[in-house]
């Protein structure tokens, strides 16, 4: 068996969360390139069925079903779906999340700091929980949660503390749960991303370039990441190529937290 062939993912499906757009759709496109077939949740119908007719030229199958993950109970409904009528499920990106609000913690409102608590943290947690069971009853899986290097430094020049927050406890949750579920074969990582060109930060920075040029002069690599930059490290992540990886939180971001 060559190398190359570790990270092929043929037979495998995988279920990604906010996969039509930005880093999901990046990974999803990789995923399908690599040979695996997806299922792609997400809010906005129109956009994952244009995401699906896009994917559907990489040969393999591509399913897609719309619902709010933000809410705990629309997230659960959701998984289940999945999980009946896609099953099952090999490898699982919990991908959706987002900062959506810049506002002082003096100024935020308890509805708005859950809320986006369930967005980028319990979605998590109910995605693994309900698609990471039978994982552990096959005794093999792969879970990557897409965290933030918010979870790890603050980010300056703009607030929504909510985000650094559940980031650095989905980076936690993703330990907890390796250690937890090393023993049944199903490896979980996250992926740290830094400032990336998602079609969301491009609106985000026309509307604060002075963000832009502030974040740009803060990343050694002078640049912001390509959405498709990181496709391949989560083939690496979902595929046997990182058999002998789990509880791994790698920074993707261009040499930004190392200053």
């Amino acid at each position: 068996m060559s190398v190359l062939d570790l990270f092929r993912l043929d037979g495998k499906r995988a279920l990604i969360t906010g996969g039509s757009r930005g880093l999901g759709r990046a990974i999803a496109e990789a995923f399908a390139d690599a040979g695996a077939d997806l299922v792609l949740l997400g809010r906005d119908a129109a956009s994952l069925q244009s995401a699906r007719q896009d994917l559907l030229r990489f040969g393999r199958q591509v399913e897609i079903l719309p619902g709010d993950l933000s809410v705990p109970a629309e997230a659960e409904r959701l998984c289940q779906t999945a999980l009946a009528s896609f099953g099952p499920i090999h490898v699982l990106v919990n991908n959706v999340g987002g900062r959506r609000l810049s506002v002082a913690v003096e100024d935020q409102s308890l509805s708005d700091w859950q809320k986006l608590l369930d967005l980028n943290l319990t979605s998590a947690f109910v995605c693994c929980k309900i698609l990471g069971k039978p994982m552990l009853e096959r005794r093999g899986g792969s879970i990557i949660n897409i965290s933030s290097i918010s979870g790890m430094v603050v980010g300056r020049g703009i607030y929504g503390r909510h985000y650094e927050t559940a980031k650095a406890a989905l980076t936690m949750f993703t330990k907890t749960l390796a250690v937890d579920w090393a023993r049944f074969n199903v490896r979980v990582n996250a992926i740290c991303p830094g400032g990336f060109l998602t079609d969301a930060n491009r609106r985000w920075f026309s509307e604060k370039p002075e963000l832009h040029d502030l974040f740009v002069s803060q990343v050694p690599m002078g640049r912001l990441g390509e959405p498709n930059e990181i496709g391949p490290l989560a083939v690496y992540l979902a595929s046997d190529a990182s058999s002998y990886m789990t509880g791994s939180a790698v920074v993707i971001d261009g040499g930004y937290t190392l200053w």
